[in-house]
């Protein structure tokens, strides 16, 4: 059962957000609710990595023939990591011989920085599934290609099934990883305060999130009680990757926007819990 919120009184948010942590804040200000942002995760690099360089290797001699990008900071990442070995100038012409797809906007706009052509590009809300619908679209076929994925934090492994059953062979690239915050109080905090009920609103804007806060509240020996705890808040994902997430928690969010946007998430869901109810503009809330 949802607790009740007060029309009186201003929406106690806490947001996980690491990367845009002051811009999260302000924005639940803006909207009038009372934020508290706990980051929950921290972007690593790959060093050396070899993945990366055996993937450039295999571009330049022509054995990929796919690639698809995820990120827009991977791909950047990926591309340093081949260039302190191989010519940028040759790897982006051997890219260019590819097919080549993006996941959304991010990708795409390095893309075009670079100066190569992209095939297909996914449209909102920019998952692995619209991003395959794209491709199948496109009526481009995978079936004896060997298609490079440029990963972003975790595996998909939905996306490499929807591969491999259409005959390619996926080669996977991953280029960083999240791992916890080095300073993990402020998260201890909020997780703390959520199974004392002290938020009325949970917002997620990433999948990794989940899993990061989730790690934690096991470190704690709070992991339960967090999940019940959660289960009685107003829950905001900003789209249909963190949708899913928590969903395998067993906490189907209440809002989530028709556009994965911050703004679209924070202005949304303080709307929706102050009335007391749960909404979802594409449809995808409990």
């Amino acid at each position: 059962m949802r607790m009740q919120i007060s029309m009186t009184d201003s929406i106690r948010v806490c947001s996980f957000e690491s990367r845009r942590e002051r811009e999260m804040a302000a924005l639940i200000e803006r909207h009038g609710g009372l934020p508290t942002v706990a980051p929950s995760m921290r972007e690593i690099p790959i060093e050396e990595n070899p993945v990366a360089l055996q993937f450039a290797a295999d571009l330049l001699e022509g054995h990929i023939d796919d690639v698809i990008f995820l990120t827009g900071v991977g791909a950047r990442a990926l591309l340093d990591a081949a260039t302190t070995r191989y010519s940028r100038e040759e790897l982006l012409a051997a890219l260019d011989r590819c097919f080549v797809a993006v996941r959304g906007p991010k990708p795409f706009a390095v893309l075009r920085e670079w100066g190569t052509h992209v095939d297909v590009r996914a449209p909102e809300p920019n998952t692995w599934r619209e991003l395959i619908e794209a491709i199948d679209a496109a009526e481009h076929a995978f079936d004896g290609r060997t298609v490079a994925v440029q990963e972003y934090g975790r595996p998909n492994e939905q996306l490499y099934e929807e591969i491999a059953g259409r005959g390619g062979k996926v080669a996977a690239v991953p280029v960083y990883r999240w791992a916890l915050p080095e300073e993990t109080g402020p998260l201890e905090e909020a997780i703390r305060k959520t199974v004392a009920g002290e938020f009325d609103v949970l917002m997620f804007t990433s999948a990794n999130q989940i899993t990061n806060v989730l790690a934690i509240a096991q470190q704690l020996n709070l992991r339960d009680e967090w999940l019940a705890a959660a289960g009685r808040t107003f829950v905001a994902s900003i789209g249909p990757t963190a949708t899913e997430a928590l969903r395998e928690e067993g906490l189907p969010p209440d809002f989530e926007p028709e556009h994965p946007k911050m703004g679209n998430l924070v202005r949304g869901a303080i709307n929706a819990a102050s009335k007391g109810g749960s909404a979802s503009a594409s449809g995808n809330g409990s």
